[in-house]
């Protein structure tokens, strides 16, 4: 009798003392319908994680959420997720769910800093109230602003230029506030240009309005206009385009992956760039595609928007040694190789 009483609470002990295994977490993912969201989703599955996505469907797609549970709803809403983080135990929290047109920020402001701020701190609250203490941030490269041809580290001065990256950057400070405050820790993770597609074809390019040059021009040929707008042909720069960073989706599930165990198994708050510090023009963008596809592409050359740097290419070797994290896809021909599929997929079907 003595000897049950014993392994009893030892299972007790296990049960509620011992760190569960990283096989078995429950991750909450907001935004887990979208772009990358639904890429992260994919994966954490195929490691073994019970995820449950949170949409509200405004840019995400229902047939993008391959598994886990599907819940249709606003990151703002407090009740919601106080049910959530009540009726489950979540381990940690990836927060992808944000508007994010750089172009419409600086037109409409509050609805950026409503939707991105504002809605951001209603899920942190709930988090608090709740005891979930983990978080993994989607931030932005647009946090820096105008930059030059060096590699950015995430120690550079942040000046963003657009509401969106303002809006990224008054997370990031949020984020650092609650850590320095409570025991709460989070990495944030900023994107450089996100691009690429499920090599799998599993996920494919549901969405038909896009803010990222790559999809727009893929789109565009799918629906008979080769024709690209070009926005500033004018900078300094080789060719006189943007250039830009580009990192492949999988690449950044990869880095949320690595940022998680890293969570789970103790790691202190961090901050962390997610790019190939590579650097590829528009021009550059727009030959690789007609290599690819075959067809050629109109330009029209326009003036330049505001919020747009001439260059902003990252240095990810913070990542590289502190998770071990490198690109796997970093050819900017694969990843439009990817995308491209993941596009004519839909075409035809």
């Amino acid at each position: 009798m003595r000897l049950e009483w014993k392994q009893y609470f030892l299972f007790l002990f296990i049960l509620f003392f011992v760190p569960r295994s990283l096989d078995s977490l429950t991750i909450l993912i907001t935004g887990g319908a979208g772009y990358v969201g639904s890429h992260v989703n994919k994966l954490l599955l195929e490691e073994g994680h019970h995820t449950i996505i949170l949409d509200n469907l405004v840019n995400g797609d229902l047939r993008s959420v391959l598994g886990g549970e599907f819940i249709r709803g606003d990151v703002g809403d407090s009740y919601l997720l106080d049910q959530i983080f009540q009726q489950n135990h979540v381990d940690a929290v990836m927060h992808l769910a944000a508007f994010l047109e750089v172009g419409e920020s600086v037109s409409h402001p509050l609805k950026y800093y409503t939707n991105n701020v504002m809605e951001t701190i209603s899920l942190l609250n709930s988090m608090y109230r709740n005891g979930v203490k983990k978080i993994i941030f989607s931030s932005s490269c647009t946090i820096f602003g105008h930059e030059d041809s060096k590699l950015v580290r995430e120690d550079h001065e942040c000046h963003p230029i657009s509401p969106y990256g303002r809006s990224k950057l008054m997370v990031e400070t949020i984020l650092q506030d609650l850590s320095n405050a409570y025991d709460f820790r989070y990495c944030s993770l900023r994107y450089f240009n996100a691009a690429g597609a499920d090599p799998e074809g599993k996920l494919k390019n549901y969405k038909r309005k896009h803010s990222m040059l790559i999809p727009i021009i893929l789109n565009n040929i799918v629906e008979k206009k080769n024709k690209i707008s070009i926005f500033g042909a004018d900078y300094d720069t080789k060719d006189g385009t943007c250039i830009r960073d580009y990192i492949h989706v999988l690449d950044i599930a990869k880095a949320h992956l690595l940022a998680l165990n890293y969570l789970i198994q103790g790691g202190g708050s961090q901050t962390y760039n997610l790019g190939n510090s590579k650097g590829y023009s528009v021009l550059d963008v727009i030959e690789t595609v007609e290599k690819i596809t075959g067809v050629g592409i109109l330009r029209e050359n326009k003036s330049r928007r505001i919020g747009d740097p001439a260059i902003l290419v990252a240095d990810f070797s913070k990542i590289r040694k502190d998770l071990g994290w490198s690109p796997i896809y970093p050819d900017l021909h694969t990843m439009i190789e990817h995308s491209w599929a993941a596009t004519s997929l839909i075409s035809n079907s």
